[in-house]
């Protein structure tokens, strides 16, 4: 199991890798320039040390042309410089050249001094010759050397423009995969609770599931996790509260259903009290049974306005619909107006599979908005079909009233609209009454 870290380290980290690779390549980069320009600057030394040797000798062919001793006085002091610069740089040609041949010109530049010494003490004609065989000997080998520098120049040239390229190639790719690692174990969670985000604000209310490792992105996943569970526990609440407050306007015709039982109770109780000496037993009988018949009312829509009030798991049961529509028209009769009339055309055959309280929540709604929205006198329809497949029930619910305005039937399908309408108790009721 990895070990939690915050965001802001992995970016940390992936910026001291880049910087990390960069002082390495900094820093190679700058021994390479270092020994380029040693190199250069050795470059400098081998042709000064071959345009010396060239001096020697164009120095030498003057002496024998005209025989003055300045030329000769010339030849030696470039004689002299070409030894000093091989002895003070022999570690630089020792690079470039091997000790054999080192030895080889270093030797061969003392015989040709001698050579044109002995020469110009002896004015001797034959030794010329060997004079000019010994300098075109030093001249080949010096030639060598400058080439060889040279070419050790340019292909050192060569490595580092290569050394180059791959360094930005390889910084390149290095970037990528240090970006793609951290979009992994960055962006992606973002991504997944910026996409959360967004199904929240369509008013779909999920638990937030990231499989991240991010300390930031972990302890906002779980805010948002408390605060969903808040939502829904208020939702709950306010649900519920609404309940109650529909319950508070049912009461009146509640009251109005219980008052026709509880009369009939009494006047059948005050009956039966004047005649219960009497020894008319069938009708202390009848007079019982509707005193029975009348507490099962009351008892009835107590039960209902208890089930209708209660908080309860949603449970689905088989009930039949137009049941259903007749314990929660008796909810609302209380507020219907002498002026509206509900008509009810459902067979009685119909059976529904659904949640009875959530369902009668949503059926009295839509009643009370059709009785809202008569402003005079009007019918109310209720109809219900089996479709041809028999597979499900087509509810239509209509009125003659305003029904929705153009603006609000616009916004209907609003996830906040619907939220807030939800919240209300009001969302099923828009769903289930497009026909309005």
């Amino acid at each position: 199991m990895f070990k939690q870290q915050s965001i802001r380290k992995k970016i940390t980290y992936g910026y001291y890798a880049i910087l990390i690779i960069l002082i390495g390549l900094s820093i190679f980069a700058f021994i390479q320039l270092q020994f380029i320009e040693k190199k250069v600057i050795f470059g400098e030394i081998t042709s000064d040390f071959f345009e010396t040797i060239l001096e020697i000798r164009r120095f030498e062919k003057n002496y024998f042309l005209y025989q003055q001793g300045i030329d000769y006085h010339q030849n030696q002091e470039y004689v002299v410089k070409a030894e000093k610069l091989l002895e003070t740089n022999i570690k630089g040609f020792e690079t470039i050249a091997s000790l054999q041949e080192i030895r080889e010109i270093r030797d061969e530049l003392r015989r040709y001094k001698q050579l044109m010494a002995d020469y110009v003490r002896g004015k001797r004609d034959e030794g010329e010759s060997e004079i000019r065989e010994s300098g075109k000997r030093i001249v080949i080998m010096a030639e060598g050397i400058l080439k060889t520098e040279r070419m050790s120049l340019q292909a050192i040239l060569y490595y580092a423009r290569w050394f180059l390229i791959l360094s930005i190639v390889a910084l390149s790719l290095t970037g990528i995969i240090i970006g793609q690692i951290l979009s992994r174990l960055v962006v992606r969670p973002l991504k997944l609770l910026e996409k959360s985000t967004k199904e929240l604000s369509a008013g779909r209310f999920e638990r937030i599931e990231l499989k991240s490792n991010d300390l930031e992105v972990v302890s906002l996943a779980q805010a948002v996790n408390k605060m969903l569970k808040e939502l829904e526990v208020r939702q709950s609440h306010l649900v519920q509260s609404e309940r109650l407050a529909s319950l508070g306007t049912l009461l009146s015709g509640i009251a109005h259903e219980l008052n026709n039982p509880l009369s009939n109770i009494s006047t059948s109780s005050e009956i039966l009290k004047e005649e219960i000496e009497e020894a008319d037993i069938s009708y202390q009988k009848k007079l019982i049974s509707q005193i029975e018949e009348q507490t099962d009312r009351a008892r009835n829509i107590v039960r209902s306005l208890l089930e209708f009030s209660r908080d309860s798991e949603f449970k689905k049961e088989s009930l039949s619909l137009k049941g259903l529509f007749e314990e929660t028209i008796r909810f609302v009769k209380g507020q219907i107006p002498t002026r509206v009339e509900i008509d009810l055309h459902i067979p009685d055959d119909i059976v529904i599979l659904v949640d009875k309280q959530r369902i009668q929540q949503a059926f009295l709604n839509l009643i009370k908005n059709a009785i809202e929205s008569i402003p005079d006198k009007g019918d109310i329809s209720i109809k219900a079909q089996k479709s041809v497949e028999g597979d499900r029930v087509n509810i239509e619910i209509s009125d003659t009233g305003l029904g929705i305005s153009p603006d609000t039937l616009k916004k209907i399908f609003d996830p906040s609209l619907l939220l807030r309408m939800w919240v209300r108790g009001l969302a099923w009721g828009y769903l289930l009454s497009m026909r309005l």
